[in-house]
């Protein structure tokens, strides 16, 4: 039973890495139960065995693509980690803001949005701290491989416990209303983001037209379990679409697979890279 249990947990994570190119140690073998849970449940099943047997027997794409996507990591809160959205307020974006008085545009990426935190805490901040961009052209784009929590973002409802995590009293009162239980982000900051499906692994990369130029990319926590192939892959697509003087934030404890590529910066307590060789004082 041990072996067939064994080469169950096997061909999922193979089916995994083949969609989405997370590398799952045996070690977290027991993460199939709880997050395939809500799956087995749909599909009438009790038991990982007969998902394993049913995916083998038939070709069923919509089914491998929501287990791949239920084994994706969506830890998410507003502001998490503050340090990064300080060091973009104090530091980052004034003079990054001045370089753009002509063309009045910033674009951010918010990759691996999950339920979409990160990005509209990217929206209430410059609507706080920077009143005098109204009327630029913001966008803020936020991707995630998981429709279900792409849904969410989209419909920018949490619950109190959600909004209890990072986000400031006086955020709450002005960004959001109150609906039952639950709060919605307010019009006023959901027309800045912008929420799709996309996989960054994917042969396709989610932008890739001339005009898909980013100032500021979040990419946080989100290359932990890639193969170092796969992320050099993705940061060097990543390097393609970031401005000459923009901003990339990784997790904390993730760092550039091609250092030939990247310049770390560290300030306020935290760390963010340039393109090399653009050092860090040059915008405009």
């Amino acid at each position: 039973m041990e072996q067939t249990c064994s080469t169950e947990y096997g061909y999922l994570r193979q089916l995994v890495l083949g969609l989405s190119h997370n590398v799952l140690d045996s070690s977290r073998d027991y993460l199939f139960h709880a997050r395939l849970t809500k799956i087995l449940r749909n599909q009438g099943m009790t038991q990982i065995g007969e998902l394993v047997r049913h995916l083998q027997t038939r070709s069923d794409p919509q089914l491998e693509r929501e287990i791949a996507e239920a084994m994706t990591i969506n830890e998410t809160s507003f502001f998490r980690d503050s340090r990064p959205f300080d060091l973009l307020r104090n530091e980052l974006l004034p003079p990054m803001i001045n370089a753009r008085r002509r063309t009045r545009s910033l674009r951010f990426w918010s990759a691996a949005c999950s339920s979409g935190q990160e990005a509209y805490s990217i929206a209430m901040l410059m609507r706080e701290f920077f009143p005098l961009l109204v009327g630029w052209d913001i966008r803020i784009e936020g991707t995630d491989i998981s429709a279900p929590v792409v849904a969410r973002a989209k419909a920018g409802r949490y619950h109190r416990i959600e909004m209890n995590r990072g986000l400031p009293a006086r955020f709450v009162i002005k960004y959001f209303n109150r609906i039952g239980e639950d709060w919605e982000i307010d019009p006023e900051v959901s027309t800045m983001c912008n929420f799709r499906q996309a996989n960054l692994c994917s042969p396709q990369f989610p932008f890739s037209r001339v005009t898909d130029r980013f100032d500021v990319v979040f990419l946080r926590n989100v290359m932990l379990y890639f193969s170092a192939e796969t992320r050099k892959t993705l940061l060097t697509r990543i390097h393609r679409v970031l401005e000459h003087d923009g901003i990339l934030f990784l997790g904390a404890s993730e760092q550039p697979a091609d250092s030939s590529l990247w310049t770390a910066v560290l300030s306020g307590g935290t760390c963010y890279f340039k393109k090399q060789g653009t050092g860090i004082t040059q915008y405009g």
